[in-house]
């Protein structure tokens, strides 16, 4: 399955996605990471690591650079990879667009919930879990629906760095086991949750399946 990445910040999910394929853990391939502003950890790191990085022109308009350029790579899928903007989602990106969210939505989402904030908001909520969520990507913050959820205690003591990494340890495992659902057709929507097809099967009306310019030829350049 052909991948789009997009970032703001550190990239690490996106090296833990490069770990994933390289290991033969999951069938996939990074084909371009695209960051939502220039000199971001993530576009170092990941031009370290030996992928295909593009970082938008000055003074452009980053939502309008980034539809533009998911349109001439035209991925099978869009893994939202700590990327803070709100994306368009225009008619041909509907059901190919997910998200890891550090938390179990629907609690702890929306705007400005990222990175620490999500954390913290946890511990002082008193929940004794937490987790993170993968979830399909509409035009709300942190709302589509959820494709699946991994879990992790909070602890006596825990501080949002402690809590952070516990988590991610979970998204580490998360994230590349729906980008796999996804590429094996085993994923699809119905009126209210998605359906995961047992294994060994796959959905007629999968979501991402085939070309993404088949979706809707004038939407595409």
């Amino acid at each position: 399955m052909v991948l789009a990445c997009l970032a703001s910040g550190g990239g690490r999910t996106i090296l833990n996605l490069a770990d994933a394929i390289e290991a033969g853990r999951l069938q996939a391939k990074i084909s371009i990471v695209l960051a939502s502003r220039r000199g971001t950890l993530a576009a170092e790191r990941c031009r370290n690591r030996g992928l295909t990085v593009e970082e938008p022109p000055e003074g452009c308009d980053p939502d309008a650079w980034i539809i533009e350029r998911l349109e001439s790579h035209a991925p099978e899928l869009v893994c939202l990879c700590g990327y803070l903007r709100l994306l368009p989602i225009p008619p041909w990106l509907i059901d190919r667009v997910i998200n890891i969210h550090p938390a179990l939505l629907p609690d702890f989402g929306g705007c400005g919930m990222y990175g620490r904030a999500v954390h913290e908001a946890v511990i002082r909520s008193g929940r004794t879990e937490s987790g993170c969520t993968v979830h399909l990507v509409d035009d709300v913050y942190d709302h589509g629906v959820t494709i699946l959820q991994r879990r992790c205690p909070v602890l006596p003591g825990d501080d949002a760095d402690t809590l952070a990494a516990r988590v991610f340890e979970q998204e580490r495992l998360a994230l590349p086991e729906a980008i796999d659902l996804i590429r094996a057709g085993r994923v699809r929507r119905t009126d209210g949750p998605v359906e995961i097809a047992p294994p060994g099967h796959a959905w007629p009306d999968a979501i991402a399946t085939g070309d993404i310019r088949g979706t809707d030829a004038a939407d595409v350049g």
